[in-house]
Formats: structure tokens, sequence, C-alpha cells
């Protein structure tokens, strides 16, 4: 509901700012488009400059000739890859993550980590996970679902203590 892929039963959701979509969400590609049109049609959407972000995506997926192939032909990692690049080929405010994972080969894992440590100097980040070394290397406050309620910690250390005592 956040980034407005699903529409709220009632009530509604109101933005301020530009909130991607939820990192590592790689069904949002069409298949049958190669990895050059999907980034352009992104680009699109997002109304920046198809020959940045397909400049980006070539250079940063590493896909090589790949990424003129359809999309359906790619392995996993190289969806991953190309999903991640078009994340980063955009500027958010606040970027959604959705338990964060990495790809690839370490060079490329440590390129990816290096690559949104930046993004995050500038914008915020709203992680969902239950991976409590993530919540503790990546955030500044937290929050529990806990009985349908969201409960707002300040401390991150507390968040992590209520949700240890949770039954």
């Amino acid at each position: 509901m956040m980034c407005g892929m699903e529409k709220p039963s009632s009530g509604k959701v109101t933005r301020f700012s530009r909130v991607s979509w939820p990192l590592g969400l790689g069904g949002s590609l069409q298949g049958s488009l190669t990895g050059v049109e999907n980034s352009r049609f992104v680009a699109r959407i997002y109304g920046a400059p198809s020959r940045d972000v397909v400049e980006f995506v070539r250079s940063f997926s590493e896909l090589g000739k790949a990424v003129d192939l359809p999309v359906r032909t790619y392995s996993a990692g190289m969806r991953a890859r190309l999903t991640f690049a078009i994340s980063m080929a955009l500027q958010f405010r606040c970027y959604l993550i959705d338990e964060l994972t990495a790809v690839g080969d370490p060079r490329f894992r440590q390129k990816c980590q290096e690559t949104f440590a930046a993004r995050r100097e500038i914008a915020d980040v709203i992680i969902v996970s239950h991976q409590l070394q993530t919540i503790r290397a990546f955030a500044d406050s937290a929050a529990v679902l806990h009985q349908g309620k969201l409960l707002f910690f300040e401390d991150v250390a507390e968040a992590i203590s209520f949700y240890n005592q949770m039954p």
C-alpha cells in the first residue's frame, strides 16, 4: 500500500514523497520484454530520462548482451541483477525493502551494498524483516506488528526485546 501496488480495503494512503516499489520485487518485470525494454518502461512510468536509466542498467547490472534478450530467458540471478539495477537507476525519497537479500557473486554483492549505502545517505529506508541482525544493522527506529497493531519504538533494542518476548 505504501508504494501504491495495493489499494487499502478502507481509508487511504497518502504519500508526500517519491516511494520505491519493494526492492527485489522481480514480479513487476515483463518476461517478453528485454532488460532494456523493461528499463525504458519503468523510466517512463517514473518520468526519468530513459537513456540515463538504460545506460545505468547496462553498466550496473553487468548482464552484457543478455540485457537485450527477453527477461523470460534470464536465470533468477540475472533477474535479480536487472531488478536491483533498475531500482538504483531511479532516485527515490524512500526505499521499501521486504527482507533484504544479496544477489550475485561476492564482488557484485559488495557493489550493490556500496550503491545502496550511498542511496541511504540521501533517502529514507523502510525494511520489513524477521532477521534481527538486518534490523540492527540498518534501522534507527523500529516498529513491531503485534495483534493487528503497529507498535513504534524509537530505540531499536527495545523493539527487538519486545519482539523476542512475544508469544
